[in-house]
């Protein structure tokens, strides 16, 4: 018996998702995402939608599930509209340059840091203090959005850093005289 937990996903226009066995491809206008599911979730397409169903409902088969689903709807929106991440570089000579397909950083260190693009992303640049980072993977965006903001993550006293688009920095007063 087989549980359909959470809501179906709605495969917009111009997406293709072909489904074999457990392996599940998406086709859109910005590329082509696959994924093979875990072992016991199930997905079958129906009426312009995808559902996963689960065996049971127990706690490992429920986490599952919506792991596989967060995961298959990420891919539909991924291949439909993209994913973007912004960072902003605060700071006094801290700036960003586009240097071919990754980006220079120049934010306090002796020596400029390199960053390069992997395949599927693409790295703007369109203000110095500025770093727009897009593609259809979302783990991918994300995790390289993370790295560049690792090389010099905003610190509490003066707020310099790299820091996400209206990510909040709690400040601390420092020392007192």
């Amino acid at each position: 018996m087989s549980r359909i937990g959470r809501a179906p996903i709605a495969v917009p226009d111009g997406v293709e998702v072909s489904i074999d066995g457990r392996s599940v491809a998406v086709k859109g206008p910005k590329g082509e995402l696959n994924h093979k599911l875990a072992d016991p979730i199930t997905i079958e397409q129906a009426d312009g939608e995808l559902r996963l169903a689960r065996p049971t409902d127990r706690g490992p088969h429920r986490a599952l599930h919506g792991l596989s689903r967060a995961l298959v709807a990420n891919m539909v929106e991924g291949v439909s509209s993209g994913f973007e991440k912004r960072l902003e570089i605060q700071g006094v000579g801290y700036r960003a340059q586009l240097k071919g397909k990754g980006i220079e950083l120049s934010v306090g260190f002796s020596h400029p840091v390199q960053i390069d693009a992997p395949d599927g992303i693409t790295l703007q640049v369109p203000e110095s203090t500025e770093v727009i980072i897009s593609g259809i993977d979302k783990q991918a965006v994300g995790q390289i959005a993370a790295e560049i903001r690792a090389v010099r993550p905003p610190e509490p006293y003066k707020g310099k850093g790299i820091r996400y688009l209206g990510e909040d920095v709690r400040r601390k007063v420092g020392k007192r005289a």
